[in-house]
């Protein structure tokens, strides 16, 4: 078994933790925030200093961090994975950034004698913590044969994409269904609840009809409870939004029902529900007066 680095000991890195000691793997931890790690630690996992204390005892590093800045500062920073790392470790990057981004990683974890991987992950924390979700893998096809067995331990699918960044585009093709599908969700329960049926009813006729989605059952229960504990902070999606727009953007796709739902979550955020999952979004409908 391999000992194994994770930057970002947050919902989803925690999740990823998980499920790499569960498969026996030696695994070495960091956050920013050191009380993240203490999950880690009870699951017999280790906890490092830094970084850097990672990359320098582990054979590959899982990145799982909040923002493009954070993801590049740990990545390429002077004190950083590809500057720590042994030759010929791995870097997986598994945050949502750009494009842009993702590319330049490749470039400058390669130059410096590094593999790297672009692996985003679909799915929320909770499933991945069930093995529920999938693995967009992007880079070199000997990288990804080296450490697919790794990856499957993450998630049961580990799917090859193409190079550095066509895995990140598609996880943002992804986050863009995953958006409109719980505002969906979001817009129908509301309707359903106004017009006074049982929505545990609801919820358990759609989800087995044509109707129903992914979205509506990983998120359909945290609406009809009226309770959004964060599986995906709608903080952070907002992030997500914001790429999938610049990716739009820059191939001159239009993305008309994106648009409306991006606001419908702005409106959400500026309510306060920033911490919460990203279903809160019905809490923006329901103060959509109906005209």
């Amino acid at each position: 078994m391999a000992t194994l680095g994770i930057v970002g000991l947050g919902l989803l890195g925690s999740a990823v933790a998980g499920r790499l000691r569960a498969g026996g793997h030696d695994v070495v931890g960091y956050d920013l925030v050191a009380e993240k790690a203490k999950s880690l630690v009870q699951l017999g996992g280790r906890a490092a200093q830094s970084a850097e204390a990672v990359a320098k005892s582990t054979e590959a590093v899982c990145v799982v961090l909040p923002s493009l800045a954070s993801v590049e500062a740990v990545v390429l920073g002077p004190r950083g994975l590809a500057a720590s790392g042994p030759a010929g470790a791995t870097i997986i990057q598994m945050s949502t950034i750009s494009l842009a981004l993702t590319e330049r990683l490749a470039r400058e974890v390669a130059a410096r004698g590094l593999a790297f991987l672009d692996c985003p992950i679909s799915g929320t924390s909770a499933m991945v913590a069930q093995g529920e979700g999938i693995i967009f893998v992007g880079g070199e096809r000997s990288v990804f044969a080296r450490w697919r067995p790794v990856l499957e331990i993450i998630l049961p699918r580990a799917v090859f994409i193409g190079a550095a960044g066509q895995a990140m585009v598609l996880k943002l093709v992804a986050n863009l269904l995953v958006a409109l599908h719980s505002a969906a969700a979001a817009e129908a329960l509301l309707l359903a609840r106004r017009a006074g049926l049982d929505l545990g009813l609801v919820l358990d006729v759609l989800t087995k009809s044509a109707a129903s989605s992914r979205m509506l059952e990983v998120r359909g229960p945290l609406i009809a409870r009226d309770e959004f504990p964060p599986q995906m902070k709608l903080d952070l999606f907002m992030k997500d939004l914001h790429l999938i727009q610049e990716a739009a953007r820059s191939v001159g796709a239009p993305l008309p029902l994106t648009d409306v739902a991006e606001r419908l979550y702005a409106a959400a955020m500026e309510a306060g529900h920033d911490g919460a999952d990203l279903s809160v979004v019905v809490k923006a409908i329901e103060g959509i007066r109906r005209i």
